[in-house]
């Protein structure tokens, strides 16, 4: 019994092992201009939000694998010069969903400003790092949210480097 018992949890470890824990396939937005690689199949929701003064409709896609999520927010304004306060006000409500406190923060060669912020949701760490940029009157968000000891910063650059408008 032991015997059978030992085999049967070899052969679930071995096959285990087989499978991997991300499978990057690869996204085109169908209402926003950009693709990126997601490491599972994204989900997508649609829905009016507030970004400060500004209300707006944002479609976010993201697919959560081992408690972490990877998701894209894209909205459309009215006017480019909203922008600046729009992304602005879209950061701060992401860093606000798990009380973080921005650790680094560094504008990028594209115009995006790129942080990590770590913070707590009930009671366990949580690291947020993330992507904000606009192009003309659309604002994407490309971030990884998760368990601090679960963001490997491997995947979260795959993720973000992936990100490219078309």
């Amino acid at each position: 019994m032991h015997r059978k018992l030992a085999l049967v949890l070899l052969l679930t470890a071995s096959l285990s092992a087989c499978s991997p824990k991300y499978d990057w396939r690869d996204y085109r937005s169908p209402d926003a201009p950009y693709a990126i690689l997601f490491p599972g199949k994204p989900a997508t929701q649609t829905r009016a939000i507030h970004l400060g003064q500004l209300e707006t409709k944002m479609t976010m896609a993201a697919t959560e694998i081992d408690g972490v999520v990877f998701a894209v927010g894209s909205a459309q304004l009215a006017d480019a010069t909203q922008a600046p306060a729009a992304l602005e006000a879209m950061k701060t409500a992401m860093i606000s969903n798990i009380g973080a406190t921005i650790t680094s923060s560094r504008q990028l060669p594209n115009g995006a400003l790129e942080i990590d912020a770590s913070g707590s949701r009930n009671g366990h760490s949580m690291r947020l790092t993330g992507r904000f940029l606009s192009s003309g009157k659309r604002l994407y968000q490309v971030v990884v949210i998760g368990p601090a000891g679960r963001v490997d910063a491997d995947t979260v650059d795959t993720y973000l480097s992936s990100f490219k408008l078309n």
